[in-house]
């Protein structure tokens, strides 16, 4: 017999989830292309990765929507392009928000609810988005038109990233280096 999902607050911050890592794809996927048209080509190379690690976050997300019965739904909503500076300062917001309010507030709820798959999600998600943040903002700070593509690995199973090519496992989810993908 089919799971009929039964509507919580739980099952809500996971569409919320879901759309926002969605969105997120979409956007640094535009911001890559932005980057790569202004010169700055390593500021392209963190945006695709970044843009991997929210599909990563997404898929994980919808995986526990569907364990709950329900189908993960989202709206991709009209895409902002500025240049690159103004896209990380947007990133840079939006990956802060991620970590300092929305994935507490989820994790806080879901470990109360007792669904733990959904406080995992949320916190791989959470780790990660702290991660993003910094890498925005570091490259930010350097920001200079002409730089090389750079080569980031992206942990497949909770979207952890980072540019260390001597990493052996996730700092996140202890995943061997073998589950990382590689986006330059």
């Amino acid at each position: 017999m089919p799971t009929v999902a039964v509507e919580s607050t739980t099952l809500q911050h996971l569409q919320t989830a879901y759309d926002g890592e969605s969105n997120a794809r979409v956007r640094y996927r535009l911001f890559a292309v932005q980057a790569d048209l202004d010169g700055y080509r390593d500021v392209a190379s963190l945006f695709r990765a970044a843009a991997r690690a929210e599909q990563i976050h997404a898929e994980n997300h919808a995986r526990v929507i569907r364990s709950l019965g329900a189908d993960p739904t989202c709206h991709i909503v009209p895409i902002n392009v500025h240049n690159t500076a103004t896209n990380l300062r947007d990133a840079i917001k939006g990956e802060e928000y991620e970590r300092d309010v929305m994935y507490p507030e989820f994790i806080a709820e879901a470990k109360k609810s007792r669904q733990n798959a959904a406080a995992r999600t949320f916190s791989y998600a959470l780790d990660a988005e702290a991660e993003h943040a910094r890498l925005y903002r570091a490259a930010l700070d350097n920001l200079t038109a002409g730089r090389s593509e750079v080569t980031y690995y992206i942990c497949l199973v909770c979207g952890f990233t980072t540019s260390d090519a001597e990493i052996a496992r996730c700092t996140i989810c202890n995943n061997p280096r073998e589950k990382f993908e590689v986006v330059s």
